[in-house]
C-alpha cells in the first residue's frame, strides 16, 4: 500500500472563498476533527496576515494532536531582503510550528511579468527562504506557485525552481495548478517528467477553474505523487479547491493499493463534509459526489425495483462506505417498488393494497403541488395517515399573523398560535424576523414544556414557489422548509393559495416529525 499524505488547507485557501470564514474557535474545533479522522497536514494560515492566524498558532500549541502536523503558510523572502531580515519570514518561525510551507513562483512569466524579478534572483529567494527554516530546526514544505502554467511554457525553468527547492532542504514539492486551467493529461504528463528529474516527494495542489480538480490530483496520484493537498467540500477562491472529501474516498473506494487518512475513517467523511458545512454556515450541496444527500437518492421506479434486487444495480458503492445512506424519492414518478422501499425504511408493515392507496394518494397531492421527493418528513407523515397509524402529539385550534411597520421603517412579526396538547389548551404570542419565523417561534414557546427536545431543532431553510403562475395573485404555492435538530435534517411541505397557510403546515409536519422520529429512537 502507498501511503497519501492529505493536506488540508481548509483554513486557509477555503475561508478565501467568498461567504466562508472560520472563528478562531472554529479553526480549534476544526483542527481537532480533522485530527481525529488521521488527516497528515493542516495548514493553519499565514501568521503575519491578521490577528486571528497570529491567535490560532498561540491556541493551537496548547491543544493535543495525536496525527495530524500543523504547517504555518507563507511566501518566499522580498526582493533584495535576506530570509533573517524579512518580516513575514519572521512571523512564520515566530508561530513555532514544526512544518512550514513556502509558497514561491515556479513560472518564468510570473517571475518576470508579475513580481518583477529575475530568474535568478527567484531562484535565490526560494533555496535562502527554504534554507533558513532549515537552519532553525523547521520542516519544510514547498508550493510551486503556477508550476503548470510554467511547465506548459518553459518547463526546464520550472523544474530547476523545484531542484533549488529540494537541495535547500524542503521534504515535499508541491505542483500547484493555480489558475485551474491544466487537463488532467497533462498533470499526469508533468508529475512524471518531474519525478524523472526531482529527488524528492512530490505532492499536487489543483484548483477547479474546469471542473476537473479532483481529476487532475487522483491523475497525479496515478503519476506518482504521494502528497495531495485541498479542502473539505472544495471550498476555496473562485470555482474552489479539489475536495479532500472526494478525494480521499476515490483513493481509498475506487482505486487500489492506496493508504489515505485513519482506517475506519472514510465511513465518517459524510460527517465530516456536514460538520464543515454547518460550521461555516452554507447550505449542504445536495449534489456533491459520496456525501450530498441526492448522491444516493433513487426515484425512477426502475431504478428502486433494481437496487431492491441488487443495491449495485444503480449505485457505484454501498453509500454506508463513505457514512452515507440510500433514500428513495416518492412522487408521480414512483411505482410500487418505491412505496415498498420507504415503507419498509420507516418499519411500517404493508400489504399490496395499502401500498396502492399511499401510492394513490402520492399521485393526487403532487397532481395539487404537493412535493415528496425532497420532503421525506411530510411523506413519513402521509403514509402514516393513509395507515392509520399516526398519532397526532398536539391539535391545531388557531394561528393569527400580524405585520406592522414601525416608524423607523422597521417591520415586525407576530405569531399567534393555538393549540391543545395533552388536554390543555396552550395561547402562546411571539415575534420574529418574518411570519413564518414568528409562528415558528410561538409555537416552540407552546410546545417546549411539553417536548424539551425542540430545543436542537432549528429550520435551516425556506423555499417558496408559484405553482399555477398564470393565476396570478390566486396562484398556489408550494412552501419546503428543511429543519435540523444537530443530528439529522428532513424537509416538509405544504400547499395552498395563502403563503402563510402553506407555511404553517410545512411547519406543523416538521415539528411532528421531529416527536415522531426522537419517539421512535427511544
Amino acid at each position: 500500500m502507498t501511503k497519501i499524505q492529505i493536506y488540508d488547507t481548509t483554513m486557509r485557501d477555503g475561508t478565501q472563498a467568498e461567504g466562508i470564514t472560520l472563528s478562531l474557535q472554529d479553526k480549534l474545533s476544526l483542527a481537532q476533527r480533522l485530527d481525529s479522522l488521521g488527516f497528515d497536514f493542516i495548514e493553519g494560515g499565514f501568521p503575519a496576515s491578521n490577528e486571528k492566524d497570529t491567535a490560532f498558532f498561540q491556541k493551537i500549541h496548547d491543544v493535543t494532536l495525536n496525527h495530524t502536523k500543523i504547517c504555518a503558510f507563507g511566501m518566499t523572502r522580498r526582493k533584495g531582503k535576506s530570509a533573517k531580515d524579512d518580516s513575514g519570514i519572521l512571523a512564520l518561525l515566530n508561530a513555532e510550528t514544526e512544518y512550514i510551507t513556502i509558497v514561491g513562483k515556479s513560472s518564468a512569466f510570473q517571475v518576470e511579468e508579475v513580481i518583477r524579478s529575475s530568474r535568478k534572483e527567484n531562484l535565490e529567494m526560494i533555496a535562502d527562504t527554504i534554507a533558513f527554516f532549515v537552519e532553525n530546526g523547521r520542516k519544510v514544505l514547498y508550493d510551486a506557485e503556477h508550476f503548470f502554467d510554467g511547465w506548459k511554457t518553459d518547463s526546464s525553468y520550472s523544474i530547476q525552481t523545484l531542484q533549488v527547492a529540494v537541495e535547500a532542504g524542503a521534504e515535499t514539492i508541491t505542483l500547484c495548478d493555480t489558475n485551474g486551467g491544466s487537463m488532467p493529461i497533462e498533470v499526469y504528463e508533468a508529475v512524471r517528467q518531474v519525478l524523472q528529474n526531482v529527488n524528492g516527494r512530490v505532492g499536487i495542489h489543483t484548483h477547479n477553474d474546469c471542473g476537473v480538480a479532483v481529476a487532475n490530483a487522483v491523475s497525479a496520484v496515478e503519476a506518482g505523487a504521494t502528497h495531495v493537498q485541498g479542502t473539505i467540500n472544495g471550498f476555496g477562491e473562485r470555482c474552489g479547491n479539489a475536495d479532500l472529501i472526494q478525494i480521499c474516498a476515490i483513493l481509498a473506494l475506487k482505486k487500489q493499493g492506496y493508504e489515505v487518512l485513519c482506517p475506519d475513517s472514510i465511513s465518517q467523511l459524510t460527517s465530516l463534509s456536514r460538520y464543515v458545512y454547518e460550521m461555516v454556515n452554507v447550505p449542504i450541496s445536495k449534489r456533491q459526489p459520496f456525501v450530498g444527500k441526492s448522491a444516493f437518492a433513487h426515484k425512477g421506479g426502475m431504478h428502486v425495483s433494481g437496487i431492491n434486487r441488487v443495491s449495485s444495480a444503480y449505485e457505484h458503492i454501498d453509500p454506508v462506505k463513505v457514512g452515507n445512506e440510500r433514500r428513495i424519492l416518492v412522487s408521480e414518478l414512483s411505482g410500487h417498488s418505491n412505496i415498498v422501499a420507504m415503507a419498509n425504511r420507516h418499519n411500517i408493515n404493508q400489504d399490496e393494497r395499502l401500498q396502492q392507496k399511499i401510492l394513490e394518494e402520492v399521485v393526487r397531492r403532487e397532481n395539487i403541488g404537493y412535493q415528496y421527493e425532497i420532503a421525506e418528513g411530510s411523506f413519513n407523515i402521509l403514509v402514516r395517515q393513509v395507515s392509520q397509524t399516526f398519532k397526532p402529539h398536539f391539535e391545531k385550534l388557531h394561528y393569527h399573523v400580524g405585520i406592522e411597520s414601525e416608524q423607523d421603517g422597521a417591520m415586525v412579526s407576530e405569531g399567534t398560535v393555538k393549540i391543545r396538547v395533552n388536554g390543555e389548551i396552550r395561547h402562546e404570542v411571539a415575534e420574529g424576523e418574518g411570519p413564518v419565523d414568528a409562528l415558528n417561534n410561538a409555537m416552540r414557546k407552546a410546545l417546549l414544556p411539553y417536548f424539551p427536545c425542540l430545543k436542537e431543532m432549528r429550520l435551516i431553510d425556506y423555499k417558496v414557489r408559484v405553482i399555477n403562475s398564470e393565476a396570478a395573485t390566486a396562484a398556489v404555492v408550494r412552501v419546503l422548509i428543511e429543519s435540523y435538530d444537530g443530528k439529522d435534517s428532513w424537509g416538509t411541505v405544504g400547499v395552498n393559495e395563502n403563503i402563510i397557510e402553506a407555511s404553517w403546515q410545512a411547519l406543523v409536519d416538521s415539528i411532528e416529525y421531529k416527536l415522531n422520529k426522537d419517539m421512535e429512537n427511544r
